[in-house]
C-alpha cells in the first residue's frame, strides 16, 4: 500500500537514512536520520516530527533529540510495556532502512529570552527538554525536576546536575515541585503524563503563584491511550 502511495507520500513527508542507531539509557535508543531532503531543515528546540511506522502508513510522534542543518535529525526512542508499532519500530529499525517523517512541528518550545527555565517531566518529556537544554548558554537560570522508572533510564541531558532527579516509586513531580519552589518570573516547561502535567502547572499556578501562560504544557499521553497526538 505504501508503494501505492509514493508519489502522495513524496509530497508529505522527507525521506532520510538511518545512519547511527545506538542505546543512550536503559530503555532509549538514539536514532541518527541523514538525508539530502533534511538539509536547511529549520527545528525549534522542543519541536517534534512525526515518522511512518509499521506498515508504512502509520505516524507516531518523536520529540527531535539533536538537528544537524547539514541534512540530520536525531530521536531518542523510547521502549516501554505494551510496545506499539512506534516502539516496535524505535526498538528494531537499523542502520541503513530508510525512514519518512513530517516536517518539524509544535508550539512546546524553548523560550531563549526568560530570565529562568524550569522543566517538569517525566522520560516522554526528558527528549525535548534535552534540545532544550542544549539550546540554553552556560549562565542560563535551569532547574527542575524529572522522574524516570529507575536512574538507568536518565539521559545524559546538558546541565543534568542542576535539576532534581527522582525515580517513580519516590517522590511525586507534583511533591517535587512543592519543595523546589521556583520563585514566578520565568518559564516552565512540564510535560509527559496528561494528569500529572495538569497537576504540577496547578501547584505552580495556585500554590506558587505564576502566571498561566508562563507554565507552558505538553500532554505527550494518558493510560490507556497511545497517544495524545
Amino acid at each position: 500500500m505504501a508503494a501505492l502511495l509514493s508519489p502522495l507520500l513524496d509530497l508529505l513527508t522527507l525521506q532520510g537514512t538511518v545512519a547511527e542507531a545506538e542505546p543512550v539509557a536503559a530503555r532509549f535508543r538514539r536514532l541518527r536520520i541523514e538525508g539530502e531532503a533534511l538539509v536547511g531543515l529549520t527545528v525549534r528546540p522542543g519541536q517534534q516530527v512525526r515518522v511512518m511506522v509499521g506498515d508504512g502508513l502509520t505516524l507516531r510522534t518523536y520529540s527531535i533529540w539533536r538537528h544537524d542543518p547539514q541534512g540530520a535529525v536525531e530521536l531518542c526512542v523510547l521502549d516501554h510495556p505494551g510496545a506499539g508499532p512506534g516502539a516496535r519500530w524505535g526498538s528494531s529499525v537499523t542502520v541503513g532502512d530508510r525512514v519518512r517523517i513530517r516536517k518539524p512541528e509544535g508550539t512546546f518550545t524553548l523560550r531563549p529570552d526568560a530570565t529562568h527555565h524550569v522543566f517538569v517531566g517525566e522520560e516522554t518529556a526528558s527528549v525535548a527538554f534535552g534540545a532544550m537544554l542544549g539550546a540554553l548558554p552556560d549562565g542560563a537560570r535551569i532547574s527542575g525536576c524529572i522522574e524516570t522508572e529507575t536512574a538507568a533510564d536518565r539521559l545524559p541531558l546538558p546541565y543534568a546536575d542542576r535539576l532534581d532527579w527522582t525515580v517513580r516509586s519516590g517522590t511525586s513531580l507534583p511533591d517535587a515541585i512543592r519543595r523546589l519552589a521556583p520563585e514566578p518570573g520565568g518559564i516552565a516547561y512540564v510535560a509527559g503524563e496528561a494528569r500529572t502535567v495538569q497537576h504540577v502547572r496547578q501547584v505552580l499556578v495556585r500554590e506558587a503563584g505564576w502566571d498561566r501562560r508562563a507554565v507552558l504544557t505538553k500532554p505527550f499521553w494518558a493510560p490507556g491511550k497511545r497517544g495524545l497526538e
